[in-house]
């Protein structure tokens, strides 16, 4: 997506330094990334380097990287806040432009006493929620006017996609004051309808829990934090959600439960029976997402949507968090769906096959009655 305006663009790419340093050996690599249409860029010591493309590996010719040329190569193209934080922790994550290819997220860290790195492709539009086939039910939240919204779902599985696509919504159908903080942006936001601000972490702000802070004297209608990491990020955006501002945010997490848990574990044992009480009362919704092999190429996502309703409520407080997923059949009239559900969906649309789609399911009995339901 183009940048929010010209000068926004243009201080963008001054601030994030090494633009126009001679990183000839990354910028190579980013040209057969870009031309594969892949989606990272993999540079690990003794190994050529890598595109992913769908979810398959291709090498960039046979010659193994070392650890000191991977770091020649990507440490002048982060941002200045990101080679400190390296030099000083031996991992840093930074946005990276270049002028004809796109823009970028550097991962640069180290394995084994060696560089190494992971690059991904940000694409320069925001695909719709329809354009990434998530199940019908997903746009619902960008109709929430309060609350914790939580998506889950491991590294690449498209959580920071979806996040954006929301938000896109959001922007184009309402008249709301939107606020995002990541670490580093991966979408850019145009104005339409709404008014959006994008912080980044270590360039407008040094952290999460002072960008939040921060964003709360904002008058904010809508708050995207780019991933829950720590408790205190966690607690300002449970108290954000509680006084009326509908948050947006991801965590690592594969179903409603280990969200739940994931959360209030990063607390201390005395703090947590409250937590989850602020949690239930601060939750809206949880969706947890996959992104699986499609029979005929590409990717497609399987998804499972919980929308808190009373039951869910008393069962976090209670930490009854295994009567989370009898939840959501009881408040499908208002937008939940199972993983069962979306991966039975699939395998009608003849995306999944049958035996990939019982592999995929946390509760496989489910799925095969709706399979069988329907003779497959």
């Amino acid at each position: 997506m183009r940048a929010m305006t010209t000068e926004t663009n243009t201080t963008h790419v001054d601030r994030m330094g090494g633009a126009n340093s001679d990183n000839s050996h990354l910028h190579g690599w980013l040209e057969q990334l870009v031309g594969q249409k892949g989606s990272d860029l993999l540079l690990v010591s003794g190994a050529p380097a890598a595109v992913r493309t769908e979810g398959v590996l291709s090498t960039l010719g046979e010659s193994a990287l070392s650890g000191k040329e991977i770091e020649a190569a990507v440490l002048p193209a982060l941002a200045a806040h990101a080679r400190e934080e390296y030099q000083q922790y031996g991992i840093a994550d930074s946005s990276y432009r270049v002028p004809g290819l796109g823009r970028f997220r550097i991962n640069l860290h180290r394995e084994r006493g060696r560089a190494a790195a992971t690059v991904r492709a940000l694409p320069s539009t925001i695909p719709t929620l329809e354009e990434l086939h998530l199940p019908a039910g997903v746009g619902a939240l960008a109709k929430l006017q309060r609350g914790l919204v939580i998506i889950g779902g491991a590294t690449g599985s498209g959580k920071s996609t979806t996040l954006a696509a929301l938000v896109n919504e959001i922007n184009r159908e309402t008249s709301r004051h939107i606020v995002t903080i990541e670490d580093p942006i991966e979408y850019e936001h145009q104005h339409n309808r709404s008014v959006v601000e994008q912080v980044e972490i270590g360039i407008d702000a040094p952290d999460f829990p002072t960008a939040l802070r921060a964003a709360m004297r904002q008058a904010p209608d809508v708050i995207v934090v780019g991933e829950m990491r720590d408790p205190e990020t966690a607690r300002i955006a449970l108290s954000a959600a509680e006084t009326g501002h509908l948050v947006f945010t991801t965590l690592h997490t594969t179903d409603a439960a280990s969200t739940v848990s994931r959360i209030a574990d990063s607390f201390p044992q005395e703090r947590q029976h409250s937590i989850r009480a602020e949690i239930a009362m601060a939750l809206a919704a949880m969706l947890t997402q996959n992104l699986l092999p499609h029979r005929n190429g590409g990717r497609v996502p399987a998804a499972e949507l919980l929308m808190v309703g009373y039951g869910a409520r008393q069962h976090i407080r209670k930490n009854a968090l295994q009567h989370l997923h009898q939840e959501i059949t009881i408040t499908r009239k208002q937008g939940s769906f199972t993983l069962e559900e979306s991966l039975a969906q699939l395998v009608f649309q003849q995306a999944l096959s049958r035996e990939d789609a019982m592999t995929r399911a946390l509760h496989p009995d489910d799925l095969d009655t709706m399979l069988k339901a329907r003779g497959f």
